[in-house]
């Protein structure tokens, strides 16, 4: 039997294509794809911004959810209790459990890790193997209550604003600067809220998605407002936390800038390669700054955001805007390079 899929071949060469449906081999799971969202790594896989780490010919897509059709010889002795027709999604850093970085429990960092939609056959498409070496490290992650396909998806960005949120820990009271009103920056806005933070303001040139920001209990604000506005809320003293959620250069110093005295700062976007930030480093060493950055997510991580979905805690109508079937999944990457809406869903036909 069938089925469709997408393949990426080389930079701007999306191609759908017809796969044989896969059946679980030992110590393999297979998933029965629901839902797919696109995140801006997908566009910059798709045109060769991210190189790293990427198998031409792979499947993208990592941020899936899914039900078990199909479980292999062997994983009830690796990962008991698994049933057909569970609701599941992976945590997408396969890492190698050995190295410093792992040993260390730094395994989002894993010196030999590798990913669901670089290396490994990713989301879009109608069925996924979750690989056996997966299946051993305890990357096969199930929910414990019914979530819609679409908030499942939204465990993988959920769980890499958890990892960043540990270094930068907004408090309860604390005011929250959020650079950028993308789907990342409008997640750190209601996980500060979550927290107890006194203001979160959400910093975007378009309308639309201030708008958006608005709805969700932030303040969308103009980039050029942000500061003053921001000041104006705390007799000048500036933000606790500001979190940089859009990879602009010039928007290194401007953090540095709203940052209260013993304020974190925390650079979540990546930044293209080899670009470099002209900043002042003694706002750093006077005001005792803290500033972190933060990648990808542990299994415990992806676990937590499950959780948070599952408690109703994070909005995922105004995060997944817009769907696409999979057979114009070329359609829903031009309609994600054009900004339309805030999330783009792409659903197996």
């Amino acid at each position: 039997m069938e089925m469709l899929a997408a393949t990426l071949q080389a930079p701007h060469e999306l191609e759908l294509c017809e796969k044989t449906k896969p059946h679980a081999g030992p110590g393999e799971v297979v998933l029965k794809v629901e839902a797919n969202t696109l995140c801006g790594t997908d566009y910059r896989l798709f045109t060769g911004a991210k190189t790293a780490g990427v198998r031409y010919g792979v499947v993208p897509g990592h941020e899936f959810a899914g039900r078990i059709v199909d479980i292999g010889e062997g994983v009830d002795a690796i990962q008991p209790g698994l049933t057909l027709g569970q609701q599941a999604t992976a945590s997408i850093v396969v890492s190698c459990g050995r190295c410093q970085n792992c040993l260390h429990d730094r395994e989002h960092l894993c010196s030999h890790l590798e990913l669901f939609g670089y290396a490994i056959d990713g989301g879009l498409q109608e069925y996924l193997v979750v690989p056996r070496r997966a299946v051993m490290r305890g990357n096969l992650i199930t929910t414990n209550q019914e979530l819609s396909p679409k908030a499942l998806c939204l465990a993988e960005p959920i769980s890499c604003c958890l990892n960043a949120l540990d270094h930068f820990q907004v408090k309860p009271g604390d005011v929250v600067a959020v650079l950028g009103a993308g789907p990342i920056g409008l997640l750190h806005a209601q996980l500060a809220l979550a927290c107890g933070a006194r203001r979160v303001y959400v910093s975007n040139r378009s309308e639309g998605r201030r708008a958006v920001a608005d709805r969700l209990g932030a303040v969308g604000v103009a980039p050029e407002e942000l500061n003053p506005q921001v000041k104006a809320a705390t007799a000048g003293a500036g933000a606790d936390v500001v979190v940089v959620c859009i990879g602009a250069s010039e928007l290194a110093q401007s953090a540095l800038e709203l940052a209260a005295i013993g304020g974190r700062v925390n650079f979540f976007a990546g930044f293209p390669k080899g670009s470099s930030a002209v900043m002042e480093p003694n706002l750093i060493h006077y005001k005792e700054l803290q500033v972190t950055g933060g990648s990808n997510a542990r299994r415990r991580d992806v676990k937590r955001a499950i959780a948070l979905l599952e408690s109703g805690a994070i909005n995922v109508a105004e995060i997944v805007t817009h769907e696409f079937p999979l057979s114009r999944v070329a359609e829903a990457y031009e309609a994600m390079n054009q900004r339309v809406g805030v999330k783009i869903a792409v659903i197996p036909d």
